[in-house]
C-alpha cells in the first residue's frame, strides 16, 4: 500500500466545481434526457406511494406513505419548475428568487 501512495494523489485530479450564475438558455440533449428520468422517478414514486397508502391497513403506515408521497410530488414540481419555459424569464431575471 505504501507505494500506492506515490501513483494516487487524490487532489491532482479534482477540479474546483464552480456555481452557474444563472441557468443556461439551452440545454443539452444529455441534460434533456436526464431532466425526462427524474420528472418519471419522481411520477412513479409518487403514484406508488398513494396506491400502496390506500392499500395499507395500518393507519400509521398510510400516513407515512402519503407523506412520502407528498415529498415526490413537491419534487416533481420543483423540477417542473426549474423546466418550464414559461418560468424562464423570472429566473433570468432574477424575480421570484
Amino acid at each position: 500500500m505504501q507505494h500506492m501512495n506515490m501513483f494516487y494523489q487524490p487532489n491532482q485530479f479534482q477540479q474546483q466545481q464552480q456555481v452557474m450564475p444563472e441557468p443556461p438558455r439551452v440545454i443539452s440533449t444529455k441534460d434533456h434526457l436526464y431532466l425526462k428520468d427524474a420528472l418519471s422517478w419522481e411520477l412513479t414514486a409518487m403514484k406508488k406511494c398513494f396506491h400502496f397508502a390506500r392499500e395499507a391497513m395500518d393507519p400509521e403506515i398510510q400516513m407515512v406513505l402519503d407523506r412520502t408521497g407528498q415529498m415526490h410530488l413537491k419534487h416533481y414540481l420543483v423540477i417542473l419548475n426549474h423546466v418550464n419555459p414559461a418560468n424562464s424569464a423570472n429566473r433570468l431575471g432574477g424575480v421570484g428568487q
